[in-house]
């Protein structure tokens, strides 16, 4: 069935791409100089909507911003043409300073919104002063950018207006192509994967700041060069072509036509401009009524726009998975650590105070390379806190903690990854609109750079993560959308993408956690493998005593912030002092809902 699919959305394709070829070709025969003229400018446009489609639809940046860039490409060509005359030096002149300046912009725009770790809001709030500063700035500087009025009447390409219909029609097929190409690599996934889940990124190694800030500038850079385009053509350039309107404009475009599609923004752009062109001058008000209004209701109810339902006939729009084949990764030996006589993890002083409260305090606390340490006691003792404090750099408040001879200092998670950390988390942590085979590249991101031409035929994985998928059953489910699995199967899929990883240092919180028996006891396989076969330092959070029980070399208890005990499994469960600490958490949860009981 899958097969057969994937012939369909080829088919469909490939006939729709030969009908937009068609229309290229011949547009200059069927439509009419006022069309055409529409059309040109509509292509510039539909390459800008294309960039917003990579940023919003694809990578989850919410973005205002690509008009302003827009903007400086047309006034680039413009402010050339004004004061240094037309010739094809300065016509190269002003294509490079509309690349150049667009992407210097987008630099400094995408460090402020992303290089600090800011919130999407605020990365959407800078994309929204962009074009209203780049507005007042050309308003401000009086003739040489003709304030309000613009630029006019420059010279410019002695060019008809076939040529410059194939030029633009040729330009945007090639701006479609290379995204749609980027897209659907290996690379392009890890676009969707920042859209999914962030967070699980930067525990997989992933410096999500800089990918952002990277996509920002070759974005801008597209949209700059269209803003040239725009301004060549056109011999018109005014304020509005970089301002707030015409970047809330692209983001409908790209809404009504399909989010996430390529398809969608470039049909949605073409159409509007062309229906705006024709409409506009009737009902001057009502068409933009009845475009805000068919806005809101592709929102509400079409979330995904209307292009996607007209290609549907055609096949497109479908996921068409193709499963790669499975192959293991050599990597490197294991417990380096060990062999210099370094503990593969260590604690020294680590404490994590919220204000007055002290959630963790004095944490002395070291692990080698082939351990595999239980950390138990009752709830709220602090277990997840010490698992953040030994993940991310930022989150302790005194201390010291190193991971495989690295002191992390105040790094980031992205950074302590790269040191031999890997995070599971006690919810499963995976990217849900990504296949399982799509989840296990990614996360091996940082051991082989994805390309960003192709998707790759071969998923390799390091023996320990291949062994996880094969217990688990995943490796026949490599083409299923990490979604459609169960509880059990998605736990066992993010402890295979942080295996892929290649760590040394494996941390577990509840990985256990909702699973069968029949789930435990492979999970239970793999973890115990992880440490007496392929030499790992484990670190597990687990309630489960008896589990802990089958796997682990040695437990660790935490009370109340504190390290009160560590030994083996017999030594801890029955020492007295541990059998209080539980005695007592479970005399008080008893205590606290009989308390509710009573106030009911």
């Amino acid at each position: 069935m899958a097969p057969r699919r994937r012939r369909t959305s080829a088919r469909g394709a490939a006939a729709l791409g030969l009908a937009g070829a068609v229309l290229l070709v011949a547009g200059p025969w069927v439509f009419d100089a006022y069309l055409l003229n529409i059309l040109i400018k509509a292509f510039f446009f539909a390459m800008v909507a294309v960039t917003v489609d990579v940023l919003w639809g694809y990578t989850g940046y919410l973005t205002f911003g690509q008009s302003a860039f827009f903007g400086i490409g047309a006034y680039a060509a413009g402010l050339v043409f004004t004061h240094a005359g037309f010739s094809a030096a300065n016509a190269l002149l002003a294509l490079a300073l509309a690349v150049a300046a667009a992407a210097a912009v987008a630099a400094l725009a995408g460090w402020l919104s992303f290089y600090h770790g800011a919130s999407p809001f605020f990365a959407t709030v800078i994309s929204l002063v962009l074009p209203i500063v780049l507005t007042q700035s050309l308003l401000s500087a009086g003739t040489w950018t003709g304030s309000s009025s613009g630029l006019t009447g420059y010279e410019t390409f002695d060019l008809s207006l076939e040529a410059w219909y194939w030029i633009a029609g040729a330009a945007l097929a090639a701006v479609t192509l290379l995204a749609w190409v980027a897209v659907r690599s290996d690379g392009g996934r890890v676009l969707t994967a920042i859209r999914d889940n962030e967070a699980r990124c930067n525990y997989l190694g992933i410096r999500t700041a800089w990918v952002k800030i990277a996509l920002l500038v070759a974005t801008a850079a597209v949209a700059g060069a269209a803003g040239f385009g725009y301004g060549a053509f056109s011999g018109v350039v005014a304020p509005e072509l970089g301002g707030f309107v015409l970047g809330t404009e692209l983001i409908i475009w790209v809404a009504l036509g399909g989010r996430g599609t390529l398809w969608g923004p470039v049909i949605g752009a073409v159409l509007i401009n062309v229906a705006t062109a024709y409409l506009s001058s009737s009902m001057p008000f009502a068409w933009q009524l009845i475009l805000g209004a068919a806005f809101v209701l592709v929102i509400v109810l079409l979330p995904r726009g209307l292009v996607p339902l007209l290609l549907a006939p055609f096949g497109l729009g479908r996921r068409t998975a193709v499963p790669p084949a499975l192959a293991e990764r050599a990597v490197p030996a294991p417990a380096t650590a060990a062999d210099t006589g370094e503990p593969a993890l260590r604690m020294r002083g680590v404490a994590k105070h919220f204000g007055s409260l002290k959630v963790l305090q004095g944490i002395e606390l070291q692990a080698r390379a082939g351990e595999l340490v239980g950390l138990i006691g009752p709830n709220g003792a602090g277990k997840t806190t010490l698992m953040r404090c030994l993940s991310d750099g930022t989150e302790r408040s005194a201390g010291q903690v190193r991971l495989c001879g690295h002191d992390i200092r105040q790094l980031p998670p992205e950074h302590c990854v790269r040191f031999g950390l890997g995070r599971k988390f006690q919810n499963a942590n995976v990217f849900e609109t990504l296949t399982v085979a799509e989840c296990l590249r990614i996360a091996g991101t940082i051991a082989q750079r994805p390309s960003w031409l192709r998707a790759s035929p071969v998923l390799t994985l390091p023996p320990y993560a291949l062994d996880v998928v094969r217990t688990t059953g995943l490796d026949a489910k490599l083409d299923t959308v990490a979604h459609d699995l169960s509880h059990g199967e998605q736990q066992a899929l993010e402890l295979a993408m942080v295996l892929a990883l290649e760590p040394r240092i494996v941390l577990l919180d509840e990985p256990t956690a909702g699973l069968t028996k029949t789930e435990r006891s492979r999970i239970g396989q793999a973890l115990a493998a992880l440490a007496h076969r392929y030499r790992l330092c484990c670190l597990l959070v687990e309630h489960d005593l008896d589990f802990v029980q089958e796997i682990a070399t040695r437990i660790v208890v935490l009370h109340q912030g504190s390290i009160v005990m560590q030994g083996s499994f017999d030594e801890v469960v029955n020492s007295a002092l541990v059998k209080t600490i539980y005695a007592g958490s479970a005399h008080a949860a008893d205590h606290a809902g009989r308390g509710e009981g009573e106030a009911a």
